[in-house]
């Protein structure tokens, strides 16, 4: 027992370092690409939808609140926030489509978690500015939305059936998911 607890926490940890690889990845070409700073290509979420799929539900969450808390370390408060308000909603939105009876596509899956997240931050952000003027961003920042979320199951796509592989008795949403 003692051995499995061991090596959740060091695959955590190695996920977590992803995510932040990833990260700050995505902070170095958002201007190459020529997006605006608040839009991201969404690719550390793809480790936190992996451990929704391969791992525990609480395992996944406990990298969303890494995640936030590293974006609260290194970006500020303000960041922080919009990190675990999206983070958190997203994290919801997938765990509510993998309680589905039937399975979901992981375009669905993918797309849906990045749509949350940019909800998520959203209403952080009408929050953190106390006025709805936040929300008039909402039409940008979807779309780009669902672009984010077509990019991260692409990716997902081609890399989850051979995670699925590696690790054939972990995880159950593996089977909640068609890629």
């Amino acid at each position: 027992m003692q051995s499995q607890k061991v090596k959740t926490i060091a695959r955590l940890g190695m996920l977590f370092a992803l995510a932040m690889a990833l990260s700050f990845f995505e902070s170095v070409i958002t201007p190459l690409l020529g997006l605006m700073p608040a839009m991201k290509l969404g690719l550390a979420n793809i480790v936190v939808m992996y451990a929704l799929v391969f791992m525990k539900r609480r395992q996944a969450l406990a990298l969303v609140l890494l995640k936030a808390g590293f974006s609260l370390f290194v970006r500020g408060a303000t960041a922080g926030l919009l990190s675990l308000c999206g983070g958190m909603l997203s994290w919801a939105v997938m765990c509510l489509l993998l309680s589905l009876p039937t399975p979901v596509t992981g375009y669905i899956f993918s797309v849906c978690g990045a749509l949350a997240h940019n909800i998520g931050q959203l209403l952080g952000a009408a929050t953190v500015l106390g006025s709805a003027m936040a929300l008039g961003y909402a039409p940008i920042l979807l779309a780009v939305g669902l672009a984010v979320g077509s990019l991260t199951w692409w990716v997902a796509r081609g890399v989850f059936p051979a995670l699925k592989r590696l690790y054939p008795k972990e995880g159950k949403g593996i089977d909640k998911i068609i890629f």
